[in-house]
């Protein structure tokens, strides 16, 4: 029977979700990490290389602040967090980038810094984009402590006791971090510098090591914090609750113009999913240990989403029902166990998902499928990367473009761009903070300054101005009379055997959530109990469940898909 399921995972005879199915906004807003997540290839990574993680210096005073390094030791190279710990009033404590003060910051650093490193970057990190940097640099980040679990973890261990497991499994972590940067901004290396080296050349792999480390460093400095509180009563953290612990982060704008940047990227990430969960569904014949595997991870799932809880009313009842159709996929296997006798039965579950679930149940399912069987789906993490760069081909005929035209992004040429309703908000960049913002164009100024994110409206008037060309002129003529179109003739142009590379969605358009571009990008990163606090930003957990370093060595090192709380069991209602 094993045989026959290799045979059918490498023989898919699934076809992959069409482009306009995965690529809508609704259902890209929808998603849940898996597998192939970014964080989950690190640690697989640190793992399977044998890389020693761990504190290199710790220089805190009895209060928690100075700072610490962390070591991250591989093969063939070496990475090294540095961390400050620094005073701050609780009015000050704030997720908006307009800050300018933080409970603690930090930087990544290429090697292992020397004492008179420690000392340039204890000057210029605490300072983040107002500091300055050096090649050795490759990531900036800040954080926050949660005001409502950072101090009650630490008196409760000081006083020899373990901090309350319901409030760590509603609040998850003990910082949060508010921004995190990479590839060249603020002064920080250029993706250049990595991008050859095996262990950062997948898609941020950068940033999730040094969040991984973050973590260590949060959990290590409240511990600190309550030794030297009280050294006689003093408890270690348990490691149970430990792990349960990640990093939060709050997440807004800023980070949902990558994906309209990088399209070849976005196509690269949905063909992965896309071709893993073909894979599954493309299996015949159903190993006992697989659907086992399959229950043990719907009842983590069903955990997991019971005690997901969020204030957005809108994101709450999300839950609700996807709490019901969890509960309608258990009842389906059973259904299916006993009919169909497992022949096709990931296919046949699949499909009933589209015709009875919501979005966010179907999406779940595809997670979850595509997690039974992640051993069969790792090879395609080393796919996810990919080069951004084309040049435009300007001997291309107009007759060649408008084919391309209709071929690729009829979903665009049929939106009327003349209504305000289509063309109701603009993206532009922020003069203080450098930040992308979301206005409204009939009620806010600036739209002049708009960036160049409106794909579907940069299509239609492409399309609109190549016909009074004819057809066999070549693109140098047009471009020549409308050079405003360069740009977007060249992102058709690469985008060339990239079908999944568009957001199939008006991006200007007043039914536009930039929410659901902010969830999809951080479901890649292994995000999940997605926390919104508008249509704008939200809150996650990053690395909740994760095994500590100490842990990496462990054969169970990958398995932390959806954790839930310490000594939860059975079903959690909602």
């Amino acid at each position: 029977m094993v045989q026959n399921e290799t045979q059918a995972v490498v023989n898919v005879t699934v076809p992959l979700r069409p482009p306009a199915t995965v690529a809508s906004l609704a259902r890209m807003g929808s998603g849940f990490p898996s597998c192939l997540s970014f964080m989950r290839s690190l640690v697989r990574r640190l793992h399977s290389e044998a890389w020693s993680v761990g504190a290199s210096c710790i220089e805190l005073d009895d209060r928690g602040y100075g700072y610490m390094v962390y070591t991250a030791r591989g093969p063939e190279r070496n990475y090294s967090l540095v961390g400050f710990s620094n005073a701050l009033d609780d009015d000050q404590r704030t997720d908006r980038v307009i800050a300018t003060a933080w409970d603690a910051s930090f930087v990544l650093f290429d090697g292992e810094p020397s004492s008179k490193d420690v000392a340039r970057l204890r000057n210029s990190v605490p300072k983040q984009e107002a500091g300055r940097f050096e090649a050795t640099e490759l990531v900036l980040a800040r954080a926050n402590r949660s005001m409502r679990l950072f101090e009650h973890v630490c008196e409760s261990l000081a006083n020899g006791r373990q901090p309350d497991t319901l409030l760590i499994s509603e609040i998850g972590y003990l910082m949060r971090t508010t921004a995190v940067y990479g590839n060249g901004k603020f002064g920080v290396a250029d993706r250049s510098r990595i991008e050859t080296r095996a262990e950062l050349a997948g898609p941020f792999q950068a940033e999730m090591l040094t969040l991984y480390m973050i973590r260590m460093f949060t959990t290590d400095l409240v511990e600190h914090i309550a030794r030297r509180r009280s050294p006689e009563t003093y408890v270690p953290l348990d490691r149970s609750l430990k792990r349960h612990l990640g990093i939060g982060n709050a997440t807004g704008l800023g980070m949902a113009p990558f994906l309209v940047t990088h399209p070849r990227l976005l196509n690269n990430w949905l063909i992965a999913k896309e071709t893993a969960l073909a894979r599954v569904r493309s299996i015949t014949d159903v190993a006992p240990d697989k659907l086992e595997r399959f229950h043990e991870l719907l009842g983590r799932a069903r955990r997991h989403v019971g005690e997901w809880r969020v204030d957005d009313k809108r994101q709450s009842e999300r839950i609700d029902r996807l709490v019901g159709d969890l509960e309608i996929v258990a009842n389906w296997i059973g259904e299916e166990e006993c009919q169909a006798g497992l022949d096709n039965l990931w296919n046949l579950v699949y499909e009933k998902s589209v015709q009875s679930l919501t979005l966010e149940g179907q999406e779940l399912l595809v997670s979850l499928l595509i997690e039974t069987y992640s051993d069969r789906c790792q090879d395609l993490v080393s796919k996810m990367a990919a080069d951004e760069t084309h040049k435009l081909d300007a001997s291309d005929t107009v007759e060649q473009m408008i084919r391309r035209l209709k071929i690729q992004y009829d979903w665009a040429l049929g939106i009327d761009f003349d209504s305000k309703s289509q063309t109701h908000y603009f993206w532009y960049v922020s003069e203080n903070k450098l930040e992308p913002r979301f206005g409204r164009r009939y009620e806010e100024a600036g739209a002049e300054l708009e960036m160049p994110l409106a794909i579907a409206r940069d299509i239609n008037s492409l399309y609109q101005d190549l016909q009074s060309f004819l057809p066999n002129q070549q693109l140098a003529e047009f471009l020549l009379m409308y050079p405003q179109h360069r740009q977007i003739v060249r992102r058709v142009q690469s985008l060339d055997g990239y079908p999944y590379g568009e957001i199939r969605e008006n991006l200007i358009g007043n039914d536009c959530l930039p929410l659901d571009m902010l969830r999809f990008k951080l479901a890649f990163f292994g995000a999940a109990k997605f926390d919104p606090k508008s249509d704008l930003w939200t809150r996650i957990t990053l690395y909740q469940g994760a095994p500590l370093y100490d842990e990496l060595g462990k054969a169970d090192s990958d398995d932390w898909w959806l954790p839930v709380s310490p000594g939860s069991t059975g079903c959690a209602s909602h």
